[in-house]
């Protein structure tokens, strides 16, 4: 039982730490589950159009992650501020972080609707010249540019919630999104219930549907319910400009690290495509069914920065170290589940893509290469989400352009030279085992030089 002083601290302060871990994060997990799951079941959808669709949504993938990595990076950097504002009873500085966070989302849609007027067609047509496949990813990816207000309103709006405790509402908004998304997907593509038979653009359209709903629902939320922090027009455009540069200094970083991924698939889809359009269509299909045990960490994650952040602002260094290595032991309960499922289930888990005999003879042993990876990832994540919390994003930056940039792609590169694809897989354990060193070197500095200090 807690006195009445604790009550009336903020629960990251004062709650045991697995117990707020798990009560934080769980809501979490479990709404990326369903995201990981409409993620999947959308391009399975795709997938029944034809080969060719797969392929064209793989292609599109780069360019629609950069859309994410604009919208989570800002939502990382506001999350950490803004709980290490209130563990400090900043309550001033909160709000001008939540305001601040709301103006360069408005930013980000700008450039991204300029991307889809300008960029779309040049970027499809430099991956492939199959013009039934760039016909398609041209349709999909104009749509997710246009209206990708949806998708980067969604993130700051949950990432308010979650960063003041408030992880359930987050929940909600995101298992709502994604159950429209579901709803809408077959709808769409395929024409049911009176609705235009729209194809691959109409996976895009329920896509962007879903972020709308749940991007809408958490604004209510935040007005209704988070009582902690204050949103106001007025503010949103009355801009704080020390806030401003507080985020662009730790979110770029952030924003570069994730925007690595899209230049890495936009690259690898380069190198395989030299193989064949099959190659590059279990690539995406890896790339869905993957996201079914790295989102649950990513919701982990979500859970756990708001605590280390909170407790970072309240000097509690013993509450820190044993919220780091509780997460790091579900990650890798997590991954260890995920490396079982794609090495004694691989052709179940593509039979999901409508996969053909070739496509099955590629991505079998693609997967179960890959996945070797996947416990040495677990914990590098966890370790990357501890940086940001401490606004060090410096060094989450650094571990991910050694990782994609300066290991996965050279090394998938040069493998891909010996005419044989499955060596190329093999790219990506290489570069998580460079970036699980990098990440307990950094550790380790941070604890030593701020952790162990407070």
């Amino acid at each position: 039982m807690f006195n009445m002083a604790e009550l009336k601290e903020n629960k990251m302060g004062v709650m045991p730490i697995k117990k707020l871990i798990l009560s934080m994060s769980l809501p979490m997990m479990l709404s990326m589950l369903v995201q990981a799951l409409y993620n999947i079941v959308d391009s399975v959808f795709v997938s029944r159009i034809s080969e060719n669709a797969l392929t064209a949504v793989t292609l599109a993938f780069p360019l629609q992650t950069l859309i994410i990595s604009f919208g989570s990076g800002v939502g990382v950097v506001i999350n950490a501020l803004l709980s290490k504002a209130l563990g400090e009873k900043n309550f001033k500085r909160a709000d001008s972080a939540a305001n601040s966070g709301i103006l360069l989302t408005i930013v980000n849609y700008i450039i991204f609707l300029f991307v889809g007027l300008l960029v779309v067609e040049k970027f499809i047509y430099s991956q492939t010249d199959n013009p039934e496949i760039a016909t398609y990813g041209i349709q999909y990816l104009t749509v997710i540019c246009y209206l990708s207000i949806g998708a980067l309103s969604q993130m700051l709006f949950e990432r308010l919630l979650q960063s003041t405790g408030l992880t359930f509402y987050a929940m909600i908004t995101q298992i709502s999104g994604a159950v429209t998304n579901l709803i809408f997907d077959p709808i769409m593509i395929f024409g049911l219930f009176g609705f235009p038979k729209l194809g691959v653009a109409g996976a895009a359209y329920a896509t962007i549907f879903g972020q709308t709903v749940a991007s809408i629902l958490a604004i209510i939320f935040n007005i209704k319910r988070n009582h902690e922090i204050h949103l106001s027009l007025k503010e949103v455009f009355k801009p704080n400009f020390s806030t401003i540069g507080k985020i662009y200094l730790v979110g770029i970083p952030s924003i570069l690290m994730m925007s690595i991924g899209s230049i890495m698939t936009y690259l690898m889809n380069k190198i395989l495509i030299v193989f064949s359009s099959t190659a590059t269509a279990v690539f995406g299909a890896y790339f869905k069914l993957q996201s079914f045990f790295f989102m649950p960490i990513f919701g982990l994650n979500n859970g756990m920065i708001p605590v280390v952040a909170y407790n970072y602002g309240a000097r509690q260094k013993e509450r820190i170290k044993e919220a780091v290595g509780f997460s790091i032991c579900l990650a890798v309960g997590i991954m260890i589940i995920g490396t079982l499922a794609f090495n004694l289930v691989p052709g179940t888990l593509l039979d999901l893509f409508n996969a053909s005999a070739d496509m099955k003879a590629i991505g079998i042993p693609a997967l179960r290469i890959i996945s070797v990876h996947f416990i040495l990832a677990g914990v590098s994540i966890i370790l990357g989400s501890t940086f940001q919390a401490f606004s060090r994003g410096s060094y989450s930056l650094i571990i991910s352009v050694s990782r994609q940039l300066v290991v996965l792609i050279p090394v998938a590169w040069l493998l891909s030279k010996t005419g044989e694809l499955n060596n190329v897989w093999w790219a990506f354990p290489i570069a998580e085992v460079v970036s699980l060193t990098l990440s307990i070197i950094f550790f380790f500095r941070l604890k030593k030089t701020t952790i162990d200090t407070l």
